[in-house]
């Protein structure tokens, strides 16, 4: 019966979540399978990966043949390169104790590139929140400034065209008076005029 390790698809549209399985070449894609060794979430960022690694290497002892992206999640994972030591491993070529220092050595530097990624992308998001943030700011900083000069500009506004209307009442009422004023006064000094002058005639 050939084997596959092969993705098992789950989760919902638009967010798919894997199941990592060992299963007969012949059964449908989210079929029947033999066994579960891990789940692969291409959702995060780096994408989250658990494997058995005993039972994936143990299943690649017995011939199963992974698929492509089955292939590069157990080279992420590090079951391939046991798979190579333990092969060695029986052929003579290396020791047990000398494996599992390969091993341990490949874990820790492949532990730290991944920690390496986390902490630049964590740090790319806090900068980027960081420069949203100060963008935000001077936009409000801005908002409020422009309110402040409106609400001056009213009250300079306001204020002057009061007075002047004032002004220009009293100027207005001060003309009206004047010249009501002057004919009066022009008639009361022709009026003599003429009295003396039917005098004279008499």
């Amino acid at each position: 019966m050939p084997v596959k390790i092969r993705l098992q698809r789950h989760g919902k549209k638009g967010k798919p979540f894997y199941w990592v399985v060992a299963a007969d070449s012949r059964s449908k894609r989210d079929g029947k399978y033999l066994d579960k060794i891990g789940t692969y979430n291409p959702n995060t960022n780096p994408a989250t990966i658990d494997l058995d690694l005993d039972r994936a290497v143990q299943w690649l002892h017995n011939g199963a043949q992974p698929t492509d992206t089955a292939r590069a999640i157990l080279s992420y994972k590090g079951a391939l390169l046991k798979h190579h030591l333990d092969g060695g491993v029986a052929k003579g070529a290396l020791t047990q104790e000398q494996a599992d220092v390969k091993l341990t050595a490949w874990m820790d530097e492949k532990t730290g590139k991944v920690d390496s990624k986390k902490e630049g992308l964590s740090k790319v998001k806090d900068d980027a929140k960081a420069t949203a943030f100060k963008a935000e700011q001077k936009v409000n900083e801005g908002r409020i400034a422009a309110a402040k000069q409106a609400e001056a500009d009213l009250i300079a506004a306001n204020t002057p065209v009061e007075e002047v209307e004032e002004t220009e009442e009293v100027a207005d009422v001060a003309a009206e008076v004047s010249t009501e004023e002057t004919p009066v006064a022009e008639a009361t000094e022709e009026a003599p005029a003429a009295d003396t002058t039917e005098e004279k005639e008499a």
